[in-house]
């Protein structure tokens, strides 16, 4: 028998997993070192649409197509967000492969508090004192690793813009959470396909024919790397309080950042610590807003009776 405890456990196992898989990523697009970064990003959009669409179809036929189909601005609106998170994807492992995982963990460190810029630009949220603190101090950050290194840190500013509006279309769009990856992949693979088959007629490609068993089937994995943790995540996701959600999304971009400096090895140097300092101690103060907001929420619940 299922209980609320067994649920909530299962949620935390599932949504941790999904972080914790997302955080090892540089791991795996880094063994994928010989194949141009365009076509990895190619192979990972048709494996996961096989898998997602392939999946959708076999449980429960075309009827989830269908009804998203029926409502044209949701229909189109999954078809934005596929644009963006497509975008997202590319920038993020074409970093990788370029030696930027430090910057790309950047990006996912800075995400959570450009969703809340967002949500108060778009959606009409309200801040909190120490919620504002939290983005002035983001700000801060990236405007000091600006002035010390002369360029804005625009892989990161790009990784958590494409994924912060990825987020609010998604929290737009009233749609389960599997059936509208299914309809992003359906978006996203006749593109992915038409450049894969461009690139194997003589143009860099190398599936089956050059990059070895070893690199395609990393490639055809790639799917399935790519759909666990987003399965995982939508399970879990609706089994925990969302102030716990919060706190467990920061273990991805710290393995990142931890990948980046002990194991790749990136140049990691004293200006680059204040700034990652101060984005840092604006996470510490989100996360304590939020966990204020939850005990405060908690206490206003009514006492179970006896």
């Amino acid at each position: 028998m299922t209980t609320p405890a067994h649920e909530h456990r299962n949620g935390l196992l599932a949504t941790t997993l999904a972080f914790v898989i997302w955080g090892l990523f540089p791991l795996y697009w880094r063994l994928l070192i010989e194949v141009p970064s365009f076509l990895i990003i190619a192979h990972r959009i048709v494996w996961s649409a096989v898998l997602l669409v392939g999946g959708l179809a076999l449980l429960r036929g075309w009827g989830w197509l269908r009804e998203v189909w029926a409502t044209p601005r949701r229909f189109w609106l999954l078809g934005l967000s596929s644009l963006l998170i497509g975008a997202n994807w590319s920038l993020y492992i074409w970093a990788v492969n370029a030696g930027h995982v430090v910057e790309t963990s950047l990006g996912y460190f800075i995400n959570p508090l450009l969703s809340v810029v967002l949500g108060v630009a778009v959606l009409g949220e309200r801040l909190g004192r120490l919620q504002w603190l939290a983005v002035a101090l983001a700000a801060l950050g990236v405007a000091w690793l600006t002035w010390q290194s002369g360029r804005a840190p625009w892989i990161a500013i790009g990784l958590s813009i494409t994924f912060g509006l990825y987020g609010l279309i998604r929290k737009l769009v009233v749609v389960e959470a599997v059936t509208g990856l299914g309809v992003e992949s359906l978006f996203m693979v006749g593109p992915a396909l038409a450049y894969a088959a461009w690139a194997e007629n003589g143009h860099g490609g190398g599936f089956i024919s050059g990059w070895g068993w070893g690199n395609d089937a990393l490639l055809v994995l790639a799917g399935v790397v790519s759909a666990v943790p987003l399965i995982a995540f939508a399970y879990g996701v609706r089994r925990i309080p969302l102030s716990v959600v919060g706190l467990l999304q920061y273990i991805g971009p710290t393995l990142q950042f931890l990948i980046g400096v002990l194991v790749l090895r990136e140049p990691f140097a004293a200006a680059q610590l204040v700034g990652f300092g101060l984005i840092w101690a604006g996470l510490v103060v989100f996360a304590t807003a939020g966990v204020r907001a939850a005990a405060r929420a908690r206490s206003r619940l009514p006492a179970p009776t006896p």
